[in-house]
């Protein structure tokens, strides 16, 4: 585990370089050291831009990670989620449209990438397969049906984690992302969720997360006041709520108000990467119903209770399985040798 900011910062860069493969040139097989001869100041360039990014809204880290959550789950990482084009394209998936967000991001970095070594773009901190060529269909009805929601049950949340070839850890480890918590973190998964963590750090300028990276983040009231005044047509709040969480949330979100104001994934600590968002769930303040469940619904107890509890006792515990984890969602399905294509432009394929 790394002990510095600046190796908390690569953790996020590594994550938006996983994005970033999404417009790399390959070979047939990944590999660590896919760019070590063709572009050896890669890591350097693309460090330069996301921190940047970063620096610039602290919010940004969160959103790459999601982003790269999302793009993994649809036909794997193929930088689908990237491509412009009518309502029937990732971007409008419902997960997606006016959610996913940092594309400009990738944009700034491919085009510096691309001015240092044309051709090429990705990377990694810790020790990431690189090689992922781009996809050439971006499919958003797959899109509706694979991304996790943060209003399903947990059966369903854990199916599809198991039809990417995921499984009960990753469920756990990742879900407090901002992949699944409605404009949170991020792009690429706790990933994006390639590279270092930091225990109890404050990073200069980065925010989000998964399940484990909703130790980071924001979400919108549309996304959890569903809890708040009439759960589940009973008529009264989520009872798994905790009292004090749940007057300032009704206050915050009322009913009729603005859906889209956001308020932090991971209540009283906000802006660290750490155990704390499992702390919550312990205690009732889970603040979707999708990361509650993972401790206080009826399935947690033979599924995801355990983990829950492992990791809000034991913080290295879940750096580590949710660097694993990120390192299998960066390996999904990629498309390597001759398939897919090197875009030259992240947003369209090659003409």
């Amino acid at each position: 585990m790394v002990k510095s900011t600046n190796n908390f910062k690569g953790y996020y860069y590594s994550l938006f370089m996983i994005s970033l493969m999404l417009c790399l040139g390959a070979r047939s097989q990944l590999t660590t050291d896919f760019y070590s001869q063709t572009c050896p100041s890669l890591l350097s360039t693309v460090r330069k831009q996301v921190q940047s990014a970063i620096k610039t809204e602290m919010r940004m880290a969160a959103s790459l990670l999601r982003l790269h959550f999302h793009d993994c789950f649809v036909n794997g990482c193929d930088a689908s989620v990237l491509l412009d084009g009518d309502n029937s394209t990732e971007k409008f998936a419902v997960a997606n449209v006016n959610s996913a967000r940092g594309f400009e991001v990738i944009d700034a970095i491919k085009s510096a990438v691309e001015s240092s070594c044309s051709g090429v773009s990705g990377g990694p901190t810790w020790r990431v397969l690189l090689g992922r060529r781009d996809g050439l269909v971006s499919n958003g009805t797959l899109a509706n049906a694979a991304l996790p929601s943060p209003f399903e049950a947990l059966d369903a949340i854990i199916q599809k984690f198991v039809d990417v070839g995921l499984n009960i850890t990753d469920v756990v480890s990742l879900s407090g992302n901002p992949l699944l918590r409605g404009n949170q973190l991020p792009y690429w998964k706790k990933v994006l969720m390639y590279g270092s963590l930091i225990s109890g750090s404050r990073p200069q300028a980065v925010e989000y997360c998964f399940q484990g990276g909703h130790t980071i983040g924001l979400a919108k009231c549309a996304t959890f006041d569903n809890r708040l005044f009439n759960f589940s047509g009973t008529g009264a709040p989520d009872s798994t709520m905790e009292a004090t969480m749940l007057a300032d949330l009704q206050s915050f979100c009322p009913v009729n108000g603005d859906s889209n104001r956001f308020t932090a994934l991971d209540r009283n600590s906000t802006d660290l990467f750490d155990n704390h968002y499992f702390k919550n769930l312990l205690n009732g303040k889970g603040l979707l119903g999708s990361d509650q469940i993972l401790y206080s619904s009826d399935l947690a107890v033979s599924t995801t209770k355990s983990l829950v509890e492992s990791y809000s006792s034991n913080s290295k515990l879940f750096f580590n399985d949710f660097v694993n984890s990120m390192i299998r969602m960066g390996n999904i399905s990629p498309l390597t040798g001759t398939n897919g294509e090197i875009r030259k432009n992240c947003r369209a394929v090659n003409s």
